[in-house]
């Protein structure tokens, strides 16, 4: 994977379906998926194969970051202490779950975990990539401020109470999404993406510049394209058919949704280079409709928007 912007959060997700009805075991109240006792059990703690149910059902009370790290991992043990500290310093909005992927290949397979340290977030059930690599201190605060206001528009505002902490106050209701985000919100609860397609078009189509109904449709057309779509048939396709347009789009969102970004718009560039005609067009929208996703001010977007310009004239 590439380095991560510090200005976008990548929207994104992963196929997790195969670990979300894993039996899970029991809990003890003072700790939602792991087993040190001291306060920080509250905001930070081991996660396993079995135990990763548990751990999806709190992201949708409040923000989960994937720690994915091994014991022989040099980077692993220089953005740990990072991600703890500032875990620690938001005082429960967030929390971490650590996966030691050589102790759970389930949960490594299931987040594509190519390299590590790869972190990863979940909202309300939804994984969002964020970056892989040992990144600066100050970029993991300015991803997680922009998790927390991606968690805030999907309305995971919950926090954990820290150890020794009473009742905590009561937090002003959130304003109820308009009928039409309400409506696409519980389509893709119910994994009805077509459903939640049309609710943000009608959405878009009583107000264009209604930006959350145009990042969602942006989400959730990728999330109903790879839905079901087997990864390594597909990739297997697009290297036997290198101008299939269909197969090396496939590919594109698989990769985008995986967190490859630039694998993703590598490829369709190539292609854009590639082909001509109607197959140029329909590149090219795709290309744009994942920028759109991506976030404009990611350089890696800026990159490639640079060279689809070079290449268009």
């Amino acid at each position: 994977m590439s380095d991560p912007s510090s200005n976008a959060v990548l929207r994104g997700a992963l196929d997790l379906s195969s670990l979300r009805n894993r039996p899970t075991a029991p809990t003890p109240a003072s700790a939602p998926a792991g087993q040190p006792s001291e306060s920080a059990s509250r905001l930070i703690f081991d996660v396993t194969d079995q135990t990763f149910g548990e751990v999806l059902e709190l992201s949708r009370t409040v923000p989960v970051v994937v720690d994915l790290w091994a014991e022989w991992c040099g980077p692993c043990k220089q953005l740990s202490p990072v991600l703890e500290k500032v875990v620690t310093e938001l005082a429960g909005r967030v929390v971490l779950a650590k996966v030691d992927v050589d102790a759970n290949p389930q949960l490594a397979q299931g987040f594509r975990a190519q390299s590590i340290p790869m972190v990863v977030a979940l909202v309300a059930g939804q994984p969002v990539p964020l970056f892989t690599g040992a990144v600066p201190e100050q970029q993991v605060r300015e991803v997680f401020a922009q998790l927390l206001q991606l968690a805030s528009q999907h309305g995971v505002t919950g926090t954990v109470p820290l150890e020794g902490e009473t009742d905590a106050p009561e937090e002003a209701a959130e304003p109820p999404l308009p009928p039409l985000h309400a409506e696409a919100f519980a389509a893709i609860e119910a994994g009805d993406y077509p459903r939640a397609i049309s609710a943000y078009e009608r959405a878009l189509a009583e107000n264009p510049r209604d930006a959350d109904a145009q990042a969602g449709l942006g989400q959730v057309k990728l999330l109903d394209r790879v839905q079901g779509v087997d990864l390594g048939e597909a990739r297997a396709a697009a290297a036997a058919a290198p101008h299939d347009v269909d197969a090396q789009l496939r590919v594109a969102d698989l990769d985008v949704a995986g967190g490859h970004v630039d694998d993703a718009f590598g490829r369709l560039l190539d292609l854009f280079a590639a082909v001509d005609g109607d197959a140029r067009s329909t590149v090219r929208d795709r290309l744009l409709e994942l920028f759109g996703l991506v976030g404009d001010a990611d350089p890696r977007v800026v990159s490639a928007r640079r060279r689809l310009t070079s290449l268009m004239f």
